[in-house]
């Protein structure tokens, strides 16, 4: 196991690019390097060279959404029957690749669920805590937000400011002060 002075997040400064070349998961940016992907920085030396940097990721498997799984999510559309989602992270465990996911008009919330329209649950762009309730067809996980802990946990307003949560259907945005609806997740 790599050390974790070593550990490396998007977006991290590596180095000057006088100093190393660019290597697989970095890139440069007004002269410096930066780390592109998490993953464990290693140096390799090049003889009559600069040394290359890269950021290598962890060798794990990606983690699979299951039954009754809590899964992080990214609102990618909205129809007015489900808004369709990116699952990008099965517990705690971030996935390599994105799941396609589905969250049904249906199962957005326990009660009321002939009043729920989609458009003010969910917006593209949202970041949402839902549940794994189907394995679906083969195209796509159904999703559930029907407790109290799911819903959209961070959204960007209209205004492009972030949203904060002021009651489970409603946020307001930082910068407008505009209240937008939406689902959202109890804090927990």
């Amino acid at each position: 196991m790599a050390s974790v002075q070593n550990a490396v997040v998007p977006g991290q400064r590596l180095g000057h690019v006088q100093e190393y070349n660019a290597g697989a998961g970095t890139y440069s940016h007004q002269d410096f390097l930066y780390a592109s992907v998490v993953g464990i920085k290693k140096i390799i030396e090049n003889q009559g060279e600069l040394p290359t940097l890269t950021v290598q990721r962890e060798n794990s498997q990606s983690a699979m959404p299951e039954i009754d799984a809590i899964v992080t999510c990214k609102v990618v559309r909205v129809n007015p029957r489900f808004a369709a989602v990116n699952i990008m992270v099965v517990g705690e465990t971030p996935c390599k690749d994105d799941f396609q996911g589905i969250i049904r008009v249906q199962d957005v919330r326990a009660t009321e669920k002939d009043k729920v329209k989609i458009y003010n649950s969910f917006r593209p762009g949202d970041i949402v805590r839902a549940q794994v309730i189907s394995l679906g067809d083969a195209r796509s996980y159904y999703l559930s937000t029907a407790s109290n802990e799911l819903g959209v946990i961070f959204g960007t307003s209209v205004a492009g400011g972030s949203l904060i949560p002021i009651s489970w259907q409603e946020m307001q945005c930082t910068k407008t002060k505009a209240i937008e609806l939406r689902k959202c997740a109890k804090p927990m």
